[in-house]
């Protein structure tokens, strides 16, 4: 769980603003989006391979 304590003379949007960049950081939208539909295990297993692929590619191993 994500808590930003509101430090002494800050306001409630530079604190929301905290709040915003560590839920990004922890990935809690994310987690939520790919939640938010049901996935096929046939479709899981496509996306962890080309999970697989963009990575392989992107350290140059071929």
């Amino acid at each position: 769980m994500t808590t930003v304590t509101r430090r002494d003379n800050e306001s409630i949007e530079d604190a929301l603003k905290r709040f915003k960049r560590e839920i990004r950081k922890v990935g809690v939208l994310r987690e939520a989006k790919r939640h938010e539909h049901y996935e096929k295990p046939s479709e899981i297993k496509k996306r962890k391979k080309a999970e697989m692929a963009r990575n392989r590619g992107r350290r140059g191993d071929y």
